[in-house]
């Protein structure tokens, strides 16, 4: 490292050195923009809507396939919403860093990166699965991708409510895999996750508000205010706690998911009410990091419920 020096009015100043930080690897780049931790919690609930269709071990003839379809369709999906959102990403404290925003990935490679997981995921799972769930993934990325952050994102604060359909269904797409039907007990777990997403992305847009308001997204927090928000997140954490008794009230599940639901469902309605009567600064953002937790283990309960416990 060298140093540099010049002399000005007869005093010498000597630069700092000057320390470049380390590029990530390309690799990385292009792995970040797929949303990597998002799309795992998903991928572990399509596992889960897998095991429960089924009363045995999953043929890996069709796990592996499937698992593998799932992931690289949901990972195209979630670059499609760094491509289509890189703009107001540039904007955003939260999302500044990306790789489209910052340059280090053009926008041609990154969709051309996208088309490519999209063909592979789409024609793995139409190939060696089957083309009921084939087709229904792919319209999990069209809902996402298109309706929801085309469209609803910038249209309605209702946006998360709609659009987290599409990310609610990757249970069915487990089920439909290895029984390549659509069943009851499938579409449950899909309202399972669909009851629980309002409330995980609410608390975040709390505290990202002003990022949101500075993009002119029209999240809730920003069209009707924070306090209304948290009312919003507190009952549908009572309409979580309800749904998640459904499972056990339709024989699906046995004594063991129904503690685990209950007392999960319980714990989330205590950060509700703290967020919504005894808010502190951080409230928001642990209530957040606590749905994550929730969602992954109350499928993860379900799961081993199903194995133990078997009806």
């Amino acid at each position: 490292m060298s140093e540099i020096v010049t002399e000005a009015n007869t005093k010498a100043v000597v630069a700092e050195p000057v320390v470049e930080k380390a590029q990530a690897p390309l690799w990385r780049e292009y792995y970040e923009i797929t949303k990597p931790r998002v799309v795992a919690l998903l991928v572990l609930t399509a596992l889960v809507g897998m095991c429960m269709a089924m009363p045995g071990a999953i043929p890996w003839q069709i796990m592996v396939p499937s698992i593998a379809g799932i992931w690289l369709l949901s990972s195209a999906s979630a670059a499609i919403n760094h491509i289509v959102d890189q703009q107001i990403d540039a904007k955003m404290a939260r999302t500044s860093h990306r790789p489209l925003p910052n340059g280090r990935i053009t926008t041609t490679k990154a969709i051309i990166f996208t088309a490519t997981l999209s063909v592979i995921g789409f024609f793995m799972l139409y190939a060696w699965v089957n083309p009921l769930t084939a087709w229904l993934t792919l319209s999990g990325l069209v809902g996402y991708s298109v309706i929801y952050t085309m469209y609803l994102k910038r249209a309605t604060p209702q946006n998360i409510t709609i659009g987290g359909l599409a990310g609610a269904i990757p249970p069915l797409l487990g089920w439909t895999s290895v029984t390549n039907e659509i069943h009851p007990h499938a579409l449950l777990l899909v309202l399972l996750v669909f009851t629980w997403t309002p409330p995980h992305f609410w608390a975040l847009a709390i505290h990202r508000r002003d990022d949101y308001a500075k993009v002119n997204i029209p999240m809730l927090p920003v069209t009707h205010g924070i306090n209304f928000t948290k009312t919003q997140i507190l009952l549908y954490t009572v309409l979580l706690f309800i749904v998640g008794l459904i499972p056990y009230l339709v024989e699906m599940s046995n004594w063991l998911y129904l503690i685990g639901a209950v007392t999960l469902n319980l714990i989330f309605l205590g950060y509700a009410w703290k967020l919504k009567f005894n808010a502190e600064k951080d409230t928001a953002m642990q209530t957040f990091r606590f749905s994550i937790i929730h969602l992954m283990v109350l499928f993860v309960v379900l799961l081993a419920d199903h194995y133990l416990l078997p009806l």
